[in-house]
């Protein structure tokens, strides 16, 4: 799989769902959709999405394994590309989260954020601190300490292995900020702290901080074995997931448990509440109303702008019953779009340009990245013309989950409650 470069990715893969001609929802819908048609599309879209995040994931891992073997600027440039390339897919999955216990149970392994990177590896102390009393392990940095000693607990780290990183450190001593595993971690020991502030830049750690010849940043063995369990452990993750949604797998069980009603349920709910509590709120506009760059998703490679962009699509994808693989072939079927305008035709229109809408707001953030206008800059303080476009996004996502509460509706379901945040719900809280 060629490995696009982080600025086009967003360009790349869209265009993919141009040129494979495929049919258009508003054209399947003079076929008949059964609800269990679209629960084995939604199932299938999910398959397809994990098993592309493992496929990327071993991209990443042969890139990495470049870097480890020849520690150069270029190979450093290669690794950071592969672990954008793995994003692409992943993202597009995290519309099932929320809904299905199975993935919301495992998401934390592989894409848990914010973290403490101070657990991990050094840090410039003078912008994050030297110590957090809500976390203990706060500057931990078990890459320079075989041994860990906080309190009168103690931890042997002399062999950094996928187990250390999943069974000990990761949300040690029950802090969730104590990421030790999944993308965020490699991203971190990729990068490094993006210190730029609202300012364009991101990490910036040296490829001589993986040498075993010229060592930068000290460590350099223990920081090449974290880095390779850490990918070990993500590929294994990754690779249980998609497993999971394989034909008679975990996941599919549980879905068709709930039968069909249950399952529709449980398509929308994960919409809804990525759509508005999660994206919209706690993942922008959280961090355009603190204007706080610790807040972006992606926030040592500032590659938040595709994150968002992708996790848009997702839902999109979803409501439509497509995916577009990384191969560029289509998963396609009977979709929610198919079921919702069988019942109110308007509606689906409605919604369907919606979708397009929230997509759109994400490939500007996109555009305005290539331009050196990363989610960071876009939310600074005083930037008012970047602070309206990450509001749009906001506002288009804001929308788009009025109508799915009416899809919901349309469709006679029931009990469904949609995730919020307290940035969208209760602003005077957050400030």
């Amino acid at each position: 799989m060629k490995v696009l470069p982080h600025l086009l990715l967003a360009a790349g893969l869209t265009g993919l769902v141009t040129l494979t001609g495929c049919q258009s929802s508003q054209d399947s819908q003079n076929q008949a959709a059964t609800p269990k048609a679209v629960l084995d599309t939604y199932a299938d879209i999910a398959e397809a999405g994990y098993t592309d995040s493992v496929i990327t994931a071993k991209s990443l891992k042969d890139k990495i394994q470049a870097l480890l073997d020849e520690p150069s600027k270029q190979n450093l440039q290669a690794a950071r590309e592969a672990w954008l390339a793995s994003r692409v897919p992943y993202q597009q999955t995290e519309v099932y989260r929320f809904g299905n216990a199975i993935v919301d149970d495992w998401e934390g392994k592989v894409n848990a954020w914010p973290l403490d990177e101070g657990l991990i590896d050094y840090v410039d102390t003078a912008s994050y601190g030297e110590e957090f009393a809500e976390n203990p392990y706060y500057t931990a940095n078990v890459i320079a300490n075989p041994t860990l000693t906080v309190g009168n607990s103690k931890i042997d780290a002399r062999e950094i292995t996928p187990e250390l990183l999943a069974e000990t450190l990761h949300e040690i001593d029950a802090v969730e900020a104590n990421v030790a595993t999944g993308y965020h971690a490699i991203e971190f020991l990729l990068w490094g702290q993006d210190l730029h502030g609202t300012n364009p830049g991101a990490g910036e750690r040296p490829a001589t901080d993986f040498s075993l010849e010229n060592c930068t940043g000290g460590n350099c063995d223990r920081r090449r074995d974290y880095l390779m369990a850490a990918t070990d452990l993500l590929i294994s993750d990754l690779e249980d997931m998609a497993d999971n949604w394989a034909e008679d797998g975990e996941a599919r069980r549980e879905l068709a448990a709930k039968g069909t009603d249950g399952g529709l349920a449980t398509i929308l709910t994960g919409m809804g509440s990525l759509s508005y509590g999660e994206l919209a709120g706690e993942r922008t506009q959280l961090g355009l109303m603190l204007h706080d760059p610790e807040e972006e998703h992606d926030c040592f490679s500032d590659n938040t702008h595709n994150s968002h962009y992708y996790d848009a699509l997702g839902i999109r994808n979803v409501y439509l019953g497509e995916y577009t693989r990384v191969d560029g072939s289509v998963v396609k079927g009977a979709s929610l779009s198919d079921l919702v305008a069988a019942e109110d035709q308007a509606l689906d229109e409605q919604l369907r340009k919606e979708l397009d809408a929230s997509v759109d707001a994400g490939m500007t953030l996109v555009s305005e990245a290539k331009e050196g206008n990363t989610f960071d800059v876009l939310i600074a303080a005083g930037n008012q013309s970047g602070n309206a476009i990450v509001q749009t996004f906001v506002d288009e996502l804001k929308t788009q989950t009025g109508s799915i509460e009416k899809a919901i509706a349309t469709l006679g379901l029931s009990n469904i409650e949609l995730e919020g945040s307290d940035s969208l719900d209760n602003p005077g809280s957050v400030m």
